[in-house]
This record gives structure tokens, sequence and C-alpha cells, in this order.
């Protein structure tokens, strides 16, 4: 069904390119016939010098959708608007459409009430570049409106909004329609355009949705589909108010989800901040910590140098002196050769502290200190040099 009208809207657009060779200003055609005219009652008129231009029915590839009837203000003085109209011929119906000009022309004698009877116009007419409102069927004309009359009109209620085919309207234009038809004509204003455009994208409009009783029918102005200048069909009460009173709850429960989502993201956001905080704190702590333990290190460090560094000297010192003192006595007799001997005993005396240098435990290193008291090993190896003394009593 959905490819059916697929096809059928492609064909409507082939037929808008075809350029209208008659005042039937073929501009889209379609094989089934539109629904019954909307009954509404007409809203107010916002300003003087706007004319009443009924609502019809629209045709896009969702099917038919109701475009409602709206005051517009004409594009020049001393125009009048011409309604469009759906008409059969050649297998299809057509939509023929409006325009503005000096005379109200053919629009398929369709009754589109509040003026629009089927032929001309009973709603007013231009007298020195102001319209005169007929307030008998203008009623949304207010009070304050200056030019105003009030003349009976014969209204033949009939809401068949079609001509032509079968069950449509069986007329056929006069002479006077025929040449307003192909006098100057000025197409629909781009107020008049935004409406149509706004009716066609409105899902509540389509006639499959709404069964010929949408609830925006009319409005004050064109392109305003809420507020109090806003008239629903009539009948539209029970079918079409639960209908927008469910779209409401749906709006309402699709903004409250979308403030429910916000403020989780939100939440999300702040805990994310939050956890991003305490981990850079946590590392911030690390590396203070890290930092710490490194400085008491290097602390620590110099203090065991100082500890273990003083015994070297004090054992190189120890190591010094009786190596020292051995090596000069012996010096002064060389010619006595036993004396040598004892003088080279003492110097084994400095390799235990050496021994005690090695070892890498801080704690034995003051121990070579206690060694250099041990220095007197050295006197007895003078001890033996006293003989040598004594050798010129030999002689």
């Amino acid at each position: 069904m959905r490819m059916l009208r697929s096809i059928q809207f492609l064909l409507l657009l082939l037929v808008l390119a075809i350029p209208a060779t008659s005042f039937a200003q073929v501009s889209l055609s379609i094989t089934i016939a539109p629904p019954e005219l909307v009954v509404y009652t007409q809203p107010v008129c916002p300003q003087e010098g706007y004319l009443w231009t009924p609502g019809y029915w629209g045709y896009a590839e969702e099917g038919y959708f109701w475009v409602p009837g709206t005051w517009v203000e004409p594009p020049t003085v001393g125009v009048l608007w011409t309604p469009g109209y759906w008409g059969w011929g050649s297998g299809a119906y057509a939509w023929n459409q409006g325009y503005w000009g000096t005379e109200v022309g053919f629009y398929g004698g369709v009754n589109y009430g509040f003026g629009y009877g089927g032929v001309g116009y009973e709603g007013g007419y231009w007298r020195n570049n102001q319209f005169s409102y007929n307030t008998y069927v203008n009623v949304g004309v207010g009070g304050s409106f200056r030019n105003t009359y009030n003349k009976t009109v014969v209204n033949n209620t009939t809401y068949v909004s079609y001509n032509g085919g079968t069950g449509g309207i069986a007329a056929r234009p006069t002479a006077a329609e025929e040449t307003a038809a192909h006098a100057q004509r000025t197409p629909p204003t781009a107020a008049q355009t935004t409406q149509r455009t706004s009716a066609s994208q409105n899902h509540e409009l389509l006639a499959s949705v709404n069964h010929g009783k949408p609830p925006i029918a009319a409005t004050s102005k064109p392109g305003e589909f809420s507020g109090t200048g806003v008239v629903a069909a009539k009948g539209a009460t029970a079918e079409n108010k639960a209908a927008e009173s469910k779209t409401a709850e749906t709006k309402a429960t699709e903004n409250k989800t979308a403030e429910t989502k916000a403020t989780d993201d939100k939440a999300a956001e702040t805990k994310a901040t939050e956890n991003k905080a305490a981990e850079s704190k946590a590392t911030e702590d690390k590396a203070a910590e890290t930092k710490a333990t490194e400085n008491k290190a290097t602390e620590n460090q110099p203090a065991t140098k100082r500890t273990t560094q003083p015994a070297p000297s004090g054992a190189a010192k120890a190591e010094s002196n009786p190596a020292a003192k051995p090596e000069s006595k012996p010096a002064r007799t060389e010619s006595a050769p036993k004396a040598s001997a004892p003088a080279e005993k003492p110097a084994t005396k400095p390799a235990a502290a050496s021994k005690q240098e090695d070892a890498p435990k801080p704690a034995p290193a003051p121990k070579p200190e206690k060694a250099a008291p041990k220095t007197p090993p050295a006197q007895k190896s003078e001890k033996p040099a006293e003989p040598k003394s004594k050798t010129p009593e030999l002689r």
C-alpha cells in the first residue's frame, strides 16, 4: 500500500511539470476522491485589510491532509481570492490551484462557506482601496472594524469537496468565470504557501488520523498552529481531544525522560570529575611519598660514608707509623746484619690493621684506632740496636 502511494506521489510530481493550458491549473492528480469538507467556526480576523481564505484538503505521500483556513493579507489592494478545488478528469482527481485576481473565478462550485458559496464571493468588496466586510458570513470580524455591513446570504449546505466524478459537484464555469480565469492572476502568497507546508508536516492533520475532524481547522494567522487563534473542527472534541491529550502526555513523558537523562548525565560527569580529582590526588601523594623516600635514602647514604670513612685514615696512620720507625733505625747500622732482621718484624703488625680496614661492617672500623697504642713493638726493635753501640769495645 505504501509503495502504491509512493508511485502515485511520483505521478503527481510529473503532473506538476505540465504547464497549465486552461483555467484549470492542474498541479497534481490522484485516483482517490478527497474527504468531505471540514466544519468549523471562523476565527477572529487579526486586522482590517485581511481577506479570508477557506480551508481545503491537500495531498502528499501519506495521503490527504487538511490545510486550515486562515486570514491572509492580499498581495495588493483591490484583488480577491479564488479558492482552489479538486476536479475529476481523464480518470483522476486533479487539484486546480487558487489565485488572486480582480474578479473571482470558477472554483468548482464547492461550497467552502464564509462567503464562498460555490459561485463568486459574498463576503465583502473593495471600495476606495478599503475592504468592506459582510459580517453576516464573516463572523470573525470584530466590532472595531470601520468598514462593515450585514447582508443575508443563502447558503445551500453541502460538504462535497470536489467537482465531477462519482458523487462530485456537477457545476460548470460561467462565461464571467471563464473570463476571470484567463485574466491576469497572482499565485498564492508566501504566507499561504507556509500555511500549506506547515499543514503537510503536521501528523494530526492527516485525514487518516483525524477522520475528517482535524484539531486545527482554522487559524487567525498563517503558520500559527497554536494559541488562542486556533479553531478545531466541530465534533473534534471527543475523538481528537483524546488524541491531543495523549500527545500532550507523550510530550510530557518525553520531556521528563530528557530531564532525567540530563540529570543522570550531569551526575555521571560530576562523579567522573570527582574520581579524576581523587586519582590525581592519589598520584600526587604517591609521588610525594616516593620523593620523600628518595630524599631519606640520599640523607642516609652520606651518613654511612661518614661512619666508615675515618676507619681507613686511622688504620693508615697506624700502618704508616710502625713502618716508618723500623726503616729509619737500621739505616744507622748498616754493618750489623743481625739487627736488620728484628727491624722487619714490626712491619707485619700493620697487616692486621689493613685486614680490619677491608671489613664492610662499619662497627669494627674504630678498632684500628685502638691498635695505634700497639706501636711499642717498634721499641722492641730498638733494643737489639744497643749491642751495636758497644761494638767499639770489641776493638
